[in-house]
């Protein structure tokens, strides 16, 4: 026979023991609540780190105003994708230069787009995105204002500027050429007046590259085209200056630069193990100059203190004419010819060494005006070089009055552009 049941009496809870029950489910809330909101506030501070971390190392410096072209702001953002758009594949060294030139491109360009919105000439933004397209760039801001500013000059020249240049004018034929001394232009100039053929010496002699490869003929030409030509005022004063039919007289010019120079060179000390010369070197500018600078020197005259003084060659001119320790090759093949001869006895000072690969400054101008025409159609050419001339005029002249402020890149600035620019 199955047991019983016996049924367990049941158990009162009194208000305090309910009372104590409830204030310890509270205070286990309390406590959960409070390790929760501990555990979130950590997390919460070391997310704020590491957002302020990157806020103020990357977000905050490039969306940092850096230009300023009038009313206009570009950010560093906008600077370093033009350093990546100028840079590509230039070298690093190159960078450092290139960082200056860029913020002259960028306040140079804004004042562009601004000079030419009030002269009323504008390019639309399709034309710029067609532009874009042909070039298989991106519809960022900065290549549309790379862009824009492009076809901008384009439309300026071609439209604007146009209507500035006439389209007949004075003009005057020229015969011309470049040498290197006084000396030698007498000696030409007397073989011209002599019956010498003009064209015939000039394409031999002339060393000025269009005087001698058009065989000193440089054609007609309106007053401004020869300074853009060769680069020197003297022959277009004479040109417009002088009669037709006369020979001028010889023309120095000190700033007109020429592929030749002539070198002085002394061995001092050699090293035959090495191959390696030390020499002492002046690169001058006429056969004619460093003749007498030589005589000079064979007179006790110093050899640091003349090259110093007269050296066109920048590296012997800053050392006192002391090119230290050089091998085969450093320098062209005319002075390794005399510097590394194992026949030149040390000290010995070389005759002028005549030298095709370097420039130098100075020369003398034979000119003649074969024929002159009162108003003569002006070539595309030259009227195209007319209006580049008033436009580069015009571009000079937006910086006049132009409030720009850069001065927030500084050295340290720029070098973190670079850094981001170039992935380093």
């Amino acid at each position: 026979m199955a047991k019983k049941r016996v049924e367990k009496p049941h158990r009162e809870v009194t208000k305090r023991q309910l009372s104590q029950w409830q204030r310890q489910k509270r205070r286990q809330r309390i406590i959960l609540g409070a390790g929760i909101f501990i555990i979130v506030a950590v997390l919460g501070i070391l997310g704020f780190g590491v957002y302020s971390k990157w806020y103020i190392a990357e977000y905050k410096p490039l969306h940092q105003t850096v230009i300023t072209v009038n009313d206009t702001q570009f950010n560093m953002d906008y600077y370093i994708k033009m350093l990546k758009f100028y840079g590509k594949d230039q070298p690093s060294y190159y960078m450092s230069y290139l960082a200056d030139e860029v913020v002259r491109y960028v306040e140079q360009n804004e004042l562009i787009r601004q000079g030419a919105m009030v002269l009323g000439t504008s390019v639309s933004d399709t034309e710029v995105d067609e532009k874009l397209k042909s070039y298989d760039l991106p519809l960022s801001r900065h290549y549309r204002d790379i862009v824009r500013t492009e076809l901008l000059l384009i439309k300026l020249r071609d439209e604007h500027f146009e209507q500035q240049v006439p389209l007949s004018a004075e003009q005057r034929h020229v015969m011309a050429m470049l040498l290197e001394s006084e000396s030698q232009a007498n000696e030409i100039a007397s073989e011209l007046e002599a019956g010498e053929d003009f064209a015939e010496v000039a394409g031999e002699l002339s060393l000025e590259d269009i005087s001698k490869n058009e065989a000193g003929d440089l054609g007609w030409h309106p007053k401004d085209i020869l300074i853009l030509l060769l680069g020197s005022s003297i022959p277009e004063e004479y040109t417009f200056e002088s009669e037709v039919g006369v020979l001028s007289q010889p023309l120095y010019d000190e700033t007109i630069t020429k592929k030749v120079g002539y070198w002085l060179i002394k061995v001092l000390e050699r090293e035959e193990e090495s191959g390696e010369t030390h020499v002492q070197a002046i690169l001058l500018a006429s056969q004619e100059e460093a003749q007498n600078v030589a005589a000079r020197l064979e007179t006790g005259e110093d050899f640091a203190a003349v090259a110093g003084e007269l050296s066109q060659h920048d590296a012997s001119k800053e050392s006192s004419g002391d090119l230290g320790w050089l091998v085969p090759g450093t320098m062209s093949s005319a002075f390794d010819e005399f510097a590394f001869s194992v026949e030149i006895e040390m000290g010995t000072l070389s005759e002028p060494i005549r030298d095709d690969t370097v420039t130098t400054e100075g020369g003398y101008w034979l000119l003649k005006v074969v024929d002159e025409d009162g108003d003569r159609q002006i070539e595309e050419h030259d009227r195209n070089l007319l209006k580049g001339q008033l436009l580069n005029e015009w571009v000079s002249g937006l910086w006049d009055n132009a409030e720009i402020d850069d001065s927030y890149l500084d050295d340290e600035k720029k070098q973190w552009a670079i850094e981001r620019a170039t992935g380093s």
